[in-house]
């Protein structure tokens, strides 16, 4: 069997349990009316006819395979390697951002950097493009193998991780800064590039299911872990020289790019797409309304970012934020009138996935604000050291496996609605107890309750949404979805602590004291008690909204067999 028959098979797997279902219902009429008029032979001719048109018979091994989905075609131990590579595309997106966040202060004090908003830049640069970059990102796998994308993510990733280390030789007062900072930038397009082709990839190779939701449970379980792994790490390094943190990170990613090349399948590109000449995929891409909306996104997120380390009354930034508000009108107007396959089909953003987004953004600003503070209060407010620190954050990697489990389990019986709102409970009280910390409070009261509950918020959100999203949209923008879910997620931290930052530098401008700075941190932190209520409201909105559909549907068919029945 090659791998170039591999979507079919999901394709035939699918319309085999629909046949299947359909002969069933039949069957069952069948036994509830009479059909002593001859028409019991005629359903059963059919019934006989539909199977054997949608099973294949065993005697043909090639049509059996046909329905099988690609990782039921995997031994286990394949399919676990498979698995696990694509949910590193999770696990090494969190990665690069706790690793500079572990050791901020390390690198701020060695590339003379001493602006807290200029330092926030190391870790909102980063979530930019990754939140930034998605969108087209997954567009490209759609057109050039998600595959081949995977392959690029991590050796890109690894060319600017290496960067980053290397600014360290870069002379003159900010050259080592500013080369750092673009570097940080920069690698965040690698994981763009493989978030989103990692969960097409997925998608594709898991046909509905329990075992479907479990997978993109582990990789919801991954964030939490990569968040640990990569502090600990560049904790261990800071104690050498803080540059191997991000070497050792460049190491990695190459050995994920060649494994990527030995364990991931290929599968083949729809053929409407494989007959496309280069030119022709070029216009399939909407270039012109990725490069609009990047540049939105982008501009809008540098101005908040900036504002906090060079303030709000510099005219470029209001400038740079007018100009990118003004060109998210622009970018849907290519969408609707000049895009031959828009990024963003308008018919996709329902007001569910309005709804669901909302939630999305507001939990995931409030993290971004809660993981980068919780880093601040330690280890500047307790003095505490980045392996210290890393360790006391260890917690949240088995509680967040322990997240994605349960959220696998239950996401089928709740529903996913219910397990957003939960997720966003756990946002709201992560935050609230990290902001009403006291400094000397012993770290096994709020801290460690904080650092085991947020990564509830965390994995129940991301398979939720996914999930709400797959069911709002149609078939053809599911792959939308998924990279809607992932765009929103890491634009939102990258927002979150730029707005984060600006609050804290107006409540605290000047003050280097403990007490002043802690007055900053903790008016940061209200931010995001805020904006992750704003996401329990939104989510209770959700739930009402589904039920008064609900009941709507379920009185329209009460009506309807009434009606029957009168007749």
């Amino acid at each position: 069997m090659s791998a170039m028959e591999t979507p079919q098979m999901t394709t035939n797997y699918h319309n085999m349990n629909g046949d299947s279902e359909n002969i069933m219902d039949e069957n069952k009429k069948g036994k509830d009316f009479d059909l002593s008029d001859g028409s019991s032979d005629l359903l059963r001719h059919a019934t006989t006819m539909a199977s054997h048109s949608s099973v294949p018979s065993r005697s043909d091994p090639l049509a059996l395979e046909k329905t099988v989905s690609i990782a039921h075609q995997m031994s286990l131990p394949k399919e676990i390697a498979f698995v696990a590579l694509l949910c590193s595309a999770q696990f090494t997106t969190q990665l690069g951002l706790v690793n500079t966040l572990s050791i901020l202060h390390v690198i701020g004090s060695d590339l003379n950097i001493t602006n807290p908003g200029v330092l926030s830049w190391l870790i909102a640069g980063y979530s930019l493009t990754v939140g930034s970059f998605i969108l087209i990102s997954g567009r490209f796998g759609d057109m050039f193998g998600y595959k081949r994308m995977l392959i690029i993510g991590y050796s890109w990733f690894a060319l600017w991780s290496l960067v980053s280390g290397l600014s360290v030789y870069v002379g003159g007062k900010n050259g080592g800064s500013v080369l750092f900072i673009w570097a940080r930038v920069l690698s965040g397009i690698g994981p763009a590039i493989n978030m989103p082709n990692a969960v097409a990839l997925l998608g594709v190779s898991y046909p509905p299911g329990p075992r479907k939701n479990m997978v993109f449970s582990l990789f919801g379980a991954c964030a939490p872990s990569g968040a640990v792994v990569g502090g600990a790490f560049a904790g261990l390094w800071s104690l050498l020289w803080w540059p191997w943190a991000f070497w050792s990170c460049a190491i990695a990613m190459i050995g994920l790019a060649l494994l990527s090349v030995w364990i991931l399948p290929h599968v083949p590109l729809k053929p409407e797409i494989q007959n496309l000449t280069f030119k022709e995929k070029m216009k399939e891409l909407d270039l012109v309304g990725a490069t609009v909306g990047v540049t939105a996104l982008i501009l809008v997120n540098f101005a908040i970012n900036q504002a906090p380390g060079f303030g709000w009354h510099y005219s470029y930034i209001y400038v740079l934020l007018i100009l990118g508000l003004l060109m998210f009108p622009v970018f849907f107007w290519v969408e609707i009138k000049v895009a031959i396959m828009p990024l963003i089909p308008l018919d996709a953003l329902s007001t569910d996935v309005s709804f669901v987004l909302g939630c999305i953004a507001c939990g995931w600003a409030s993290f971004g604000i809660w993981i980068y503070y919780y880093y601040q209060f330690l280890e500047v407010l307790r003095s505490q050291t980045p392996l210290l620190t890393v360790a006391q954050f260890s917690p949240a990697a088995i509680s967040g496996l322990i997240a994605a489990v349960t959220t696998g389990q239950v996401i089928g019986r709740l529903g996913p609605g219910w397990v957003m709102f939960a997720s966003m409970i756990a946002f709201l009280v992560g935050s609230i107890l990290l902001a009403t910390a006291p400094i000397h409070q012993t770290y096994w009261a709020a801290i460690f309750m904080a650092t085991i509950i947020m990564p509830w918020g965390m994995d129940m959100s991301f398979p939720a949404g996914t999930l709400i999203l797959s069911d709002a949209v149609s078939k053809e923008h599911q792959g939308v979805a998924a990279s809607l879910v992932n765009t929103v997620v890491n634009y939102s931290i990258s927002i979150g602590v730029g707005l984060a930052g600006t609050v804290e530098v107006h409540i605290n401008p000047t003050g280097t004291g403990k007490v002043e700075l802690l007055k900053g941190y903790r008016s940061a932190l209200y931010l995001a008690v805020g904006l992750s209520a704003l996401g329990v409201v939104v989510a209770a909105l959700f739930l009402l909204k589904t039920y008064i559909r609900e009941r709507r549907v379920d009185s329209k068919e009460d009506e309807g067999w009434m009606s029957e029945k009168a007749a």
